[in-house]
C-alpha cells in the first residue's frame, strides 16, 4: 500500500484527493527542516523558560496582561518539548520511530498548541481593546480572576478541539516502515476539518485584526491630539503593528494553503486538474516552518518592546542586578495609556458640551 501523508499532517489532515494527485516534495527537506526545527527547539525552550521564570518567580505576575503572556509561553513550551520527535521524523523522511503513544500524544499536543495560541492572542487583543477603547469600563471589570477564567476556558476549549487529532492518529506500516498518519478520511471529515479551520483560525484572525485596527485608529487620533512628542503613544502603536504583523506572517500563509488543500480534496480533483492541490501542498511545505517558528518569537517580541518584561528577564539572567526601577503593576503601558485616554475622552466630552451650550 502506498503511503500518502504530508509533512504537516499533524496540524491538519492533508492527504491527496482520493490519492489521484501526487504531492510535490521539497528537495533536501530532510536536511534543512531538521536543522531549522532544532534551532527553533533550542531557542524556543530557552526563551520561553526565561520568560516564564521572569514573570512568575521574579515579578509574581503582577500585571493582568502577564497572565495571558505566561499561558502563551507555557503553551509554546509544551509544544517545543515534542519537537525533537518531529525532527527525527523529518530526518528519516517521514518514518516514525517513537511509538504509538508519542504518535498520538505529540500530534494532540501540537494541535492543542495551535488552538491555544490563536485563542490566547484573541483574548489578548480583546483585553487590550477593552482597556484602550473603554478605559473607564475596563478598570471596573478587568481583574486577575477575569484573566484566569478566560485562560482556563481557552485551555479547556483547545483540549476539546484537539480530541479529533488524538482519536484519528495511528501508526501504520508501509513496506515494512512505520509512519504516524491519520486513519482513513471521509468527505464528511474533510468538510468538518474545513469548518473547524474557518472557525478556529480565520474567525479569530478577523477578530484580532478588527480589534487592533480600531485600537490603532484610536491611538493615532490621540497621538495627533496630544502632540508629536508623546513617545509612549508612539511606542504603543509600534507594539500593535508588530504583534499583528508577526502573527499574520507566522500563521496566515500555512492556513490559507491548508484551506486550498482541503477545498481540492473535497472536490476530489483528478489529473489533469491537480494544479490547485500541488500548489497548496508545496505552499504548506514552505510556510509550515514559519508556523513552527512562531513558538520561539514571542519572548523576543516582549523583550524588545516591553521594558517591564525586559528588566525582569535581565534580572533572571543576571541575578545580581538591582530590582530598582522595575515599577509596579500600575506602571504598565496599558494602564498609563488607559488613564491618558480616559482623560482625553473626558476633555472631548466637555468640549462637545461647551460647543452645544454656545450654539444654543
Amino acid at each position: 500500500m502506498e503511503k500518502s501523508t504530508s509533512s504537516y499532517d499533524y496540524y491538519f489532515y492533508t492527504d491527496s484527493p482520493e490519492d489521484n494527485c501526487s504531492a510535490v516534495e521539497l528537495p533536501y527537506k530532510h536536511i534543512f527542516l531538521p536543522a531549522l526545527y532544532t534551532i527553533v527547539f533550542l531557542v524556543g525552550i530557552a526563551g520561553n523558560a526565561l520568560l516564564i521564570g521572569a514573570l512568575i518567580f521574579k515579578r509574581q505576575v503582577q500585571r493582568l496582561i502577564d497572565i495571558f503572556i505566561v499561558n502563551l509561553a507555557v503553551s509554546d513550551f509544551i509544544f517545543l518539548i515534542t519537537l525533537p520527535f518531529w525532527v527525527d521524523k523529518e530526518r528519516t523522511s517521514g518514518l516514525w520511530r517513537s511509538g504509538s503513544f508519542l504518535c498520538k500524544g505529540s500530534s494532540y499536543t501540537i494541535s492543542v498548541n495551535m488552538y491555544c495560541t490563536v485563542f490566547l492572542l484573541t483574548c489578548m487583543s480583546s483585553d487590550r481593546y477593552l482597556a484602550i477603547m473603554y478605559p473607564s469600563v475596563a478598570r471596573r471589570i478587568r481583574t486577575k480572576l477575569y484573566s484566569i477564567i478566560l485562560c482556563t476556558c481557552v485551555w479547556i476549549l483547545s483540549c476539546l478541539l484537539g480530541l479529533p487529532t488524538l482519536l484519528s492518529r495511528e501508526l501504520r506500516r508501509y513496506d515494512n516502515s512505520t509512519y504516524c498518519v491519520d486513519k482513513e478520511i471521509t468527505s464528511t471529515h474533510r468538510i468538518g476539518s474545513l469548518l473547524l479551520l474557518i472557525l478556529a483560525f480565520f474567525v479569530p484572525l478577523f477578530i484580532i485584526l478588527t480589534f487592533y485596527c480600531s485600537i490603532t485608529k484610536k491611538l493615532c487620533v490621540h497621538y495627533q491630539k496630544s502632540g508629536k512628542h508623546d513617545k509612549k503613544l508612539k511606542k504603543s502603536i509600534k507594539i500593535v503593528f508588530t504583534v499583528v504583523i508577526i502573527f499574520v506572517l507566522s500563521w496566515a500563509p500555512f492556513n490559507i494553503f491548508k484551506f486550498l488543500a482541503l477545498m481540492s480534496a473535497i472536490q476530489e480533483l483528478k489529473p489533469p486538474f491537480c494544479l490547485p492541490y500541488k500548489v497548496a501542498h508545496i505552499g504548506m511545505e514552505l510556510s509550515g516552518p514559519f508556523a513552527f517558528a512562531n513558538s520561539c518569537t514571542n519572548p523576543f517580541i516582549y523583550y524588545f518592546f516591553d521594558d517591564y518584561i525586559r528588566r525582569a528577564m535581565m534580572q533572571c539572567i543576571t541575578p545580581c542586578t538591582k530590582a530598582n526601577n522595575f515599577g509596579t503593576s500600575s506602571d504598565s503601558s496599558d494602564t498609563r495609556l488607559s488613564y491618558s485616554l480616559t482623560a482625553f475622552a473626558h476633555r472631548e466630552d466637555v468640549s462637545r458640551k461647551r460647543r452645544r451650550s454656545v450654539s444654543f
